[in-house]
C-alpha cells in the first residue's frame, strides 16, 4: 500500500473532470495544476462506453466540447484534435455539427494524453471515501482505491455520473439475463454465446423509449443475427427530441444563473417541460432510420422487429431457461405473458444523487445535499477541504447539468472557487 497527497482529487475521467483538468491547466495556476490528480477506474477513457456503436452520433454540437465556449483559442478544442489527427478537412467535408460518438470518445482520450501538469491515473477505482476531521472541521478527504493505495486530498471533485437504474420488477432475474445500456457493448458478445442454440429463434426484449433504448434495439439486429427483437415503450410511441431553438436556449451556460435563482417549484416545472429536450426523445435522423427499418421489414420481410407502445412490464420471472415478462397493455388493461431469452434495459439512470455522494452525505451527517452556484456542497463555513459535485445538479442548475453543453463554463466556475478560497486563506494567514 502506498499513500499519496494531492491538493485536488477528481474521481472519474469523463468529460466533466477532463474539462475541469483543462480549465485548471489554462488558469495559469501552475502549482494547482501540478497538485491535481484525476482517477479513472478503467485502463483507458471512453465516452458512453456501453453504447459506443460505430454508427452512433453525438446529439450535441462539437462546438460544445470541453473548452470552446470558454476559450475558443484553446489547444484542447475538438477542432485542434481533428487537425492533429489529420482529419480536419474530411470532417469539414461531412457538413455536420454532430460527430460520431467514437470520435468524441477519442477526443477525450486525446485531451487526457495532452495534459501537461494535471495527472490522470488509470485502473484506479475509488472504493471508499472518508472525510478527515481536525478539531471538528473538515480538512480534507482520504480515498482508498481498490488496489489498496490511499490518496489524501484537500479538495474532492466527484464527477463519475449517476448510477444505472434497474427497475425493481427485474430484481429477481439472473444477472446473465439482464443487461443495462451502461454495459451493453461490454456484455453483448459473451451474452450471445450463452443464448439458445437449439434451432429456435432467440427473442430479445428492449425496455425503454429514449435514445439509448432505441440504439440498442437497432444494434441487436446485427449483434444477434436472426433474432427477434421487441421494444416495450410506456408512451404512445417513440418521439423526437424537442428541437425548438427557443427551448434550446435553456442549455446555454448563461441560463444556469437564471435557473439557479428561480423558485424551487418553478424549477420543477421547467425540468418537467424539458423532458423531451433530452431524456425522453430520440434524435430525429435516427428516429427516421428506425421507422424505415421497420417499414422495410413489413414490406419485404423477414419481420424481426416490433415496437409495443403504451405497454409496461408488470412482472418478470424465470421459467426454465426463459424469461417470462408480464406485459400490461395500458390501453386495454390486459396482461399478456411474453417469453424471451434476454432483457435489455434502456431505463436510464437513477435520478437520486449517486451512491458515492449519498454515502458521503451520511458520513457528514447531512440530511440533504445542498450545492452552491459554484457546485460546492454545503458542509459548513469552517470547512477547509471542499467537496464539489459535477453532472448531478439538475434540480438547482438546470437540465444541462448532466450534459456536455455547460462543461466548459462549469469547470471555470469550479476553478474560480478553488482559487478564490486559496487566495482568501493567504490574505488571512
Amino acid at each position: 500500500m502506498t499513500v499519496h497527497d494531492v491538493g485536488v482529487l477528481a474521481i472519474g475521467a469523463g468529460p466533466a473532470n477532463l474539462a475541469l483538468a483543462v480549465a485548471i491547466e489554462e488558469s495559469g495556476a501552475r502549482e494547482l495544476a501540478g497538485d491535481t490528480l484525476v482517477l479513472e477506474q478503467y485502463e483507458d477513457i471512453k465516452w458512453q462506453r456501453g453504447t459506443l456503436m460505430p454508427w452512433a452520433r453525438s446529439q450535441v454540437s462539437f462546438l460544445k466540447d470541453l473548452v470552446t465556449l470558454r476559450n475558443p483559442t484553446s489547444r484542447f478544442s475538438f477542432l485542434s484534435f481533428l487537425y492533429e489527427q489529420g482529419r480536419l478537412d474530411e470532417f469539414v467535408n461531412l457538413g455536420t455539427f454532430h460527430p460520431y460518438r467514437w470520435e468524441m470518445s477519442d477526443y477525450l482520450q486525446w485531451v487526457a494524453s495532452s495534459l501537461d501538469r494535471v495527472r490522470v491515473r488509470y485502473n484506479a477505482r475509488a472504493q471508499q471515501i472518508d472525510p478527515v476531521h481536525e478539531n471538528g472541521v473538515i480538512t480534507g478527504w482520504t480515498v482508498t482505491l481498490a488496489d489498496g493505495d490511499v490518496i489524501r486530498c484537500r479538495d474532492l471533485v466527484v464527477g463519475g455520473g449517476r448510477d444505472p437504474h434497474v427497475p425493481a420488477v427485474f430484481a429477481d432475474l439472473p444477472a446473465e439475463k439482464v443487461v443495462h445500456s451502461s454495459q451493453y457493448l461490454h456484455r453483448i458478445g459473451d451474452l450471445s454465446k450463452g443464448l439458445p442454440n437449439d434451432g429456435r429463434q432467440v427473442h430479445a426484449v428492449v425496455v425503454g423509449g429514449a435514445q439509448s433504448a432505441a440504439e440498442m434495439f437497432y444494434a441487436l439486429h446485427g449483434d444477434l443475427p436472426d433474432s427477434r427483437v421487441t421494444m416495450v415503450v410506456r408512451s404512445i410511441g417513440l418521439q423526437n427530441y424537442q428541437t425548438s431553438k427557443f427551448i434550446n436556449e435553456a442549455f446555454f451556460p448563461s441560463y444556469v444563473d437564471e435557473f439557479y435563482d428561480t423558485p424551487e417549484e418553478v424549477r420543477a416545472q421547467i425540468l418537467d417541460e424539458m423532458r423531451f429536450a433530452n431524456y425522453a426523445g430520440l434524435a430525429p435522423p435516427f428516429l427516421d432510420e428506425l421507422y424505415t427499418m421497420l417499414y422495410q421489414q413489413k414490406a419485404l420481410g423477414p419481420q424481426r422487429s416490433s415496437v409495443r407502445s403504451m405497454t409496461e412490464v408488470a412482472g418478470a420471472r424465470m421459467d426454465g431457461d426463459e424469461v417470462v415478462l408480464d406485459l400490461h397493455d395500458r390501453r386495454t388493461g390486459k396482461v399478456e405473458p411474453v417469453r424471451c431469452d434476454l432483457v435489455v434495459l434502456g431505463t436510464g439512470y437513477d435520478q437520486r444523487m449517486p451512491a458515492m455522494a449519498r454515502d458521503l452525505a451520511t458520513q457528514l451527517g447531512l440530511d440533504d445535499i445542498a450545492v452552491s452556484r459554484q457546485y460546492r456542497v454545503d458542509i459548513g463555513d469552517a470547512a477547509w477541504g471542499a467537496l464539489y459535485l459535477q453532472g448531478v445538479n439538475e434540480k438547482t442548475h438546470g437540465m444541462s447539468d448532466s450534459l456536455i453543453s455547460v462543461l466548459a463554463h462549469r469547470s471555470q466556475d469550479i476553478v474560480n472557487d478553488l482559487l478564490a478560497r486559496r487566495t482568501a486563506e493567504l490574505r488571512t494567514a
